[in-house]
């Protein structure tokens, strides 16, 4: 290594692996999240009160969850991977009984 090498001035943009966000608050930061897409789903006036207020109740009690985006994301990875249990997801189950 030379003199010049050791005081080289940092380079903020270069690409080293380190996120400093990440690096300060141990949670990634939103660059380093996967894309994301607006999805819009109608649900009935219940279930989305019903959704709201678990949210709410969530949040005064103090529990990490982001925003409701973050909850229903959740949620919906919970109900797909009880889908690909196959014969034993409670979904499918619930879905051929009221057919």
């Amino acid at each position: 290594m030379t003199a010049s090498d050791q005081n080289k001035s940092p380079d903020f943009f270069e690409d080293h692996g380190l996120d400093p966000v990440t690096t300060a608050t141990r949670y990634p930061s939103a660059a380093s999240a996967p894309p994301k897409r607006k999805a819009g789903f109608y649900l009935s006036e219940t279930l989305l009160e019903r959704f709201n207020r678990h949210f709410h109740r969530m949040k005064l009690a103090g529990a990490p969850v982001e925003n409701k985006s973050a909850l229903l994301e959740l949620a919906l990875t919970f109900a797909l991977e009880d889908l690909e249990r196959g014969d034993q997801s409670k979904l499918l189950r619930s879905l051929n009984s009221r057919s």
